[in-house]
């Protein structure tokens, strides 16, 4: 699905979620959740001085914020080039608010730095 055509979750599905987010992160919300109860996302990442990679990212639906989300992520379609990470569900929307910031910007789907530190565990 593209990002552009996403529609506002169900109210009742974002307020089980607002209390974790404020200002402009809680206005991005509905948008956020809807992604997040599609399962997956298809975007490209950035690399200074080279081209995009096309990744595909897949993760399990929880209705709980505190529940664990474990998020896979296999770029350019190479099984050597996937990998895992699990963190709370309200963590992750989190970063799908980014994402939805970063789209709102570039026109391009695509996780933060600061989601791809926590994937490749450099702050461990």
């Amino acid at each position: 699905m593209s990002l552009e055509k996403l529609q506002p979750a169900n109210p009742r599905d974002v307020s089980v979620y607002a209390p974790y987010y404020q200002g402009r992160k809680r206005s991005a919300l509905p948008l956020a959740i809807s992604l997040y109860q599609t399962g997956n996302l298809e975007g490209s990442r950035k690399i200074e001085g080279g081209e995009s990679i096309p990744f595909v990212a897949t993760w399990n639906i929880s209705s709980i914020p505190a529940d664990l989300t474990r998020c896979r992520m296999q770029f350019d379609g190479n099984a050597d080039l996937s990998y895992e990470v699990t963190m709370a569900n309200f963590e992750f929307v989190d970063f799908l608010i980014e994402v939805l910031f970063i789209f709102k910007s570039s026109r391009v789907a695509d996780f933060s730095q600061a989601f791809y530190r926590k994937l490749l565990r450099l702050d461990d």
